[in-house]
Formats: C-alpha cells, sequence, structure tokens
C-alpha cells in the first residue's frame, strides 16, 4: 500500500476514535535501535519508544534472535497446557519480584492486567470498593476506564465503587500548597476520603508510581509510604501499576515503587516487558493470587513466543545492566531538559525520573495556564525536526519523553538540539513550514 492508501484505509475502516497525533498521519514502515523511518524514507530519533514499549531498542537483534527461535519451534497452545517460555518467565519474575514467593498470571495488555489485579484485591479482601488517583490512566476496559480519572480517556458510563484520592501533583497542588511545606496533605487528605466516600473497608488502592498519561507526575518521597499505611489501616491492598514504569525505566531498580521504599501488595505490568510484543504482567503475594479460587485461562495469555521475547528483555536488561544506565543518562537528559527550561519561558516544569522525564509547557510561568496549542505546534515541530515525543496531562500540554533504556548521552544531545530547534520554530507565530535543519545525522546507541 502506498501512503495515501494507508492513511485512507485508516480513516475508513477504523474506529473514528483511534486518533494520530499530528495533522497528517505520521506512517511508520521500519524500525532500528533508537530511530524509525516513515513512507517517505526520512529517519527519526525515536525519543517516546511507542508509549515506553521500546525498552532495549527497536527490532534488538538479542531479542528477535528468541523470538525467531521460539515461533519456529512452539507459537501457540493456551494457558491449559503448561509451555517452558511462560513457566520461564515466570520463575524470573518471581526472583526479582518486591516479595518472597510471589506468583504470577499473564495476559496481552495493561488493561488485562489491572482488571485481574481489581478482580484479586476484590476476592482477597471480601470488599469491592478500589480507591485511584485524581489524573490516572489505567487502561480501555469499561473498568480500567473507570478507574482512570482523566475524563478524556472515559468512555461510556463509570463503574460503581470507586473512588479519587489526590495525587501529588506538586507543580499545580490542588491545596495550593508548596512542598515541603505543605505536610504532604494530599496524602493525608486519603483517610478522609476513604472515611467520607467509602463504607469505611476498601479493597485496594491501585495506583502507578509515576502516572504516565497524566503527565509523568512524580510524586515527592513521603507521598507513597503514607498512603500504603492508610490503605492497608482499612483492609485494602495496595496495587502499584507498573505499566510504564517497571524493567529499570525509572533508574537502578527493577520497579518504580521500588524509589519509595514502598513494598505493594500486587504489581501490574506490560509495555516494555515483551519490547513491543503483547503481553500482561499480574504479579502478587501468594495468598492474594491464591484467593482467586475458580478457574480462569487466557487464550493469549503466557503465549510462548511473547513469553520467551519478556525473558529475553530482562535477561539483556541484567546483562548490559541499562537500569543503570537508565539512571545515568537519564539524569544527563534531566540536566539538558532544564537547560532548556532556561532558554525557553514555554517550559513551565520539568519532572520524572530515569528515562521518563517530562515537560510541563505553560502560557506564563507565574498563572501555569496550560499552554495548549503551543504544545500542539511543538509536536508538528519536533516531527519536522525528526524527532518523536508523546504529549500527555490532563490538559494535553506535556511533553513525554522516553527512549530507549540502552540509549547514550550523544543521543540526547542531538535530541535536545532538534528538541531546541523545535521549540525555537514556535517561538514566532506560525508560518509555512520550513525544510528540516541539517542535524540528522545517525548516533548511537549501546550494544
Amino acid at each position: 500500500m502506498t501512503k495515501q492508501e494507508i492513511i485512507l484505509a485508516n480513516q475508513e475502516c477504523l474506529f473514528p476514535s483511534v486518533f494520530h497525533y499530528y495533522q497528517e498521519p505520521l506512517v511508520l514502515t521500519r524500525a532500528k535501535d533508537q530511530f524509525v523511518w516513515d513512507a517517505d524514507g526520512n529517519q527519526y530519533l525515536d525519543f517516546f519508544g511507542g508509549i515506553l514499549t521500546i525498552s532495549v531498542g527497536h527490532c534488538n537483534p538479542k531479542v528477535n534472535a528468541k523470538v525467531h527461535a521460539q515461533v519456529d519451534q512452539l507459537q501457540h497452545v493456551s494457558t491449559v497446557f503448561a509451555t517452558e517460555p511462560q513457566a520461564s518467565l515466570a520463575r524470573k519474575i518471581n526472583a526479582i519480584a518486591p516479595g518472597p514467593g510471589w506468583k504470577s498470571f499473564f495476559t496481552n495488555s495493561g488493561t488485562e492486567a489491572n482488571e485481574t489485579a481489581i478482580l484479586a484485591a476484590r476476592c482477597y479482601t471480601g470488599s469491592t470498593e478500589i480507591i485511584a488517583l485524581r489524573h490516572s490512566y489505567h487502561g480501555r476496559s469499561a473498568l480500567a476506564m473507570s478507574l482512570t480519572a482523566n475524563a478524556a480517556w472515559r468512555l461510556g458510563p463509570p463503574q460503581a465503587g470507586i473512588v479519587y484520592a489526590h495525587n501529588a501533583y506538586c507543580y499545580r497542588c490542588p491545596f495550593g500548597l508548596q512542598y515541603p511545606d505543605c505536610g504532604l496533605r494530599c496524602a493525608w487528605d486519603v483517610e478522609e476520603l476513604i472515611r467520607t466516600t467509602t463504607s469505611g473497608r476498601i479493597a485496594g488502592l491501585i495506583a502507578e508510581p509515576i502516572q504516565g498519561v497524566g503527565g509523568f507526575i512524580t510524586p515527592p518521597k513521603e507521598y507513597f509510604p503514607i498512603v500504603a499505611e492508610i490503605v492497608r489501616k482499612y483492609g485494602g491492598i495496595f496495587i502499584s501499576d507498573e505499566v510504564q514504569t517497571a524493567w529499570g525505566r525509572t533508574g537502578q531498580k527493577w520497579w518504580g515503587i521500588q524509589h519509595w521504599g514502598v513494598t505493594p501488595d500486587v504489581i501490574t505490568s506490560a509495555k516494555g516487558l515483551a519490547n513491543g510484543l503483547p503481553i500482561g504482567l499480574t504479579s502478587a503475594r501468594p495468598e492474594i493470587a491464591g484467593s482467586l479460587k475458580g478457574l480462569t485461562i487466557s487464550t493469549f495469555g503466557g503465549n510462548p513466543v511473547a513469553a520467551a521475547a519478556a525473558r529475553a528483555v530482562i535477561e539483556l536488561i541484567e546483562e548490559e545492566n541499562l537500569a543503570a544506565n537508565a539512571a545515568a543518562t537519564g539524569a544527563y537528559l534531566r540536566g539538558r531538559l532544564e537547560e532548556l527550561q532556561q532558554k525557553h519561558s514555554l517550559i513551565g516544569d520539568v519532572r520524572g525520573m530515569g528515562l521518563m522525564q517530562a515537560l510541563e509547557l505553560v502560557e506564563d510561568r507565574k498563572s501555569k495556564a496550560p499552554a495548549v496549542s503551543e504544545t500542539l505546534r511543538l509536536m508538528e515541530a519536533a516531527r519536522q525536526e525528526r524527532i518523536l515525543i508523546g504529549k500527555g496531562g490532563l490538559f494535553g500540554n506535556v511533553i513525554r519523553i522516553s527512549p530507549p533504556l540502552n540509549i547514550t548521552t550523544s543521543d540526547v544531545d542531538e535530541f535536545i538540539a532538534r528538541l531546541d530547534a523545535a521549540f525555537t520554530r514556535i517561538g514566532a507565530p506560525p508560518s509555512a513550514p520550513s525544510p528540516p535543519s541539517s542535524r540528522h545525522s545517525p548516533t548511537g546507541i549501546r550494544p
């Protein structure tokens, strides 16, 4: 199909709710390491990674070799049969889980993983009431959208039994306070929320350590210890939604929540686990996993090919110490982004952890009015500069940056140069598109 045929087929044959970032859809045809190419042959430096999914580089040869071998040996049998790839992956996750004896259930996506976690919480506690955080995103099913506290991502009627706590959005504190003098009022408010909007006996809390679609909102170090203690006081368990934050993405740790010194009761994940192959994970303390007494299957969960890819990704992260690279290169990226903040007044806040960094764009730093139209223009300008970035936040004014974990500082320098040029493009009133700047030579990714 030609590029125009692909765009036309998307328009005519897909649900209209399948959206694209740009005014003209970007048609991608191939990818390698930190680069992707469009249908016109243009090369882009990918600093979004398929929404934090490309963890070890596009088409990583070590991972793909394991995938190719598995495809030729055993492609699918379903969970009613035991297979080595699923067992091996479960054993590996058991070894790196937050606690001893954890058990896993594999599905196809983060949405399914979160559904499984909520079911487990309700079976284990005997309660149905769930706390989610404002600005959260937990998936696209009916239940997952009900857990999502962002109107743009909620379709249809919400499900009952879910209430929404304040998140630790320090840049836009809902109480008008400043950290650390705030006394973590947002965290302590969870107890009042339970006592005034629930029966007082809850099933649990589900929370992203760093809110992904919410705009990489990163709580202070005291937030989750306070909240987890309150949740357990009222009979609930703590579910850490690690769909975006796991596998070394936040630097040094396997799980994002470890940065807060909290051991969750259940962890969910997906995305970067298999470097692009569909997989979902729900891992839980053994007594919680054991509370699911009935029979269950997942036709594609634990698929041998996806499981083989996931095991290969974990091994590669270990062998190449990519969690440490995410910390070091992420710190370097953070410093370069803060340099841009000093140069461009449009950048109101820089936040994140490891290789999960964000820029919140504002019309002016005093009012913090969301720069929504400017964000859209920056996305288009970034495309012209041949870089891929993400967008998020309640107001759609947050730039999300999440390159592969094996990115280098030279890649960061190249990215910053192009992003700086994109900001410069939108510094003046919009004008006719100009050709991309000349800094589009390939850069290195760690082998």
